[in-house]
């Protein structure tokens, strides 16, 4: 799986982590009981603290996406289940029928999503 951060953007570095693993699994990318890498080898590839790392680690754990093996590293949850993303197409589908509503077209909603962005 492809690991990426932005150092640049306004979103804290732990949730871009924990969003990383949640993209993973609604991709297909990460699948239930596969192991992930080691905080601090992640946080060497990243160039961020093994503490960022461990800190999206627990949040997915809190809400049951990951669970911690001692020994053995953060593993995808058995009952975590992709939800796929139909709730971001949900919301993007509204957007451009209600950019319609206002007379904008796809790439006024385009530009609008880079300007936000």
């Amino acid at each position: 799986m492809k690991w990426t951060i932005d150092h640049s953007s306004p979103q804290r570095l732990q949730d871009q982590v924990a969003a990383s693993i949640v993209r993973g699994l609604n991709t297909g990318e990460l699948s239930v009981d596969e192991q992930l890498p080691p905080a601090a080898e992640l946080a060497a590839a990243l160039s961020v603290d093994r503490n960022t790392v461990l800190a999206g680690y627990r949040q997915l754990r809190d809400a049951g996406v990951l669970e911690f093996r001692r020994g053995r590293g953060a593993r995808i949850a058995a009952r975590a289940t992709p939800n796929g993303l139909a709730p971001v197409r949900d919301a993007v589908r509204e957007t451009i029928d209600l950019a319609k509503r206002y007379g904008l077209g796809t790439s006024d909603v385009i530009n609008l999503v880079k300007e936000l962005s």
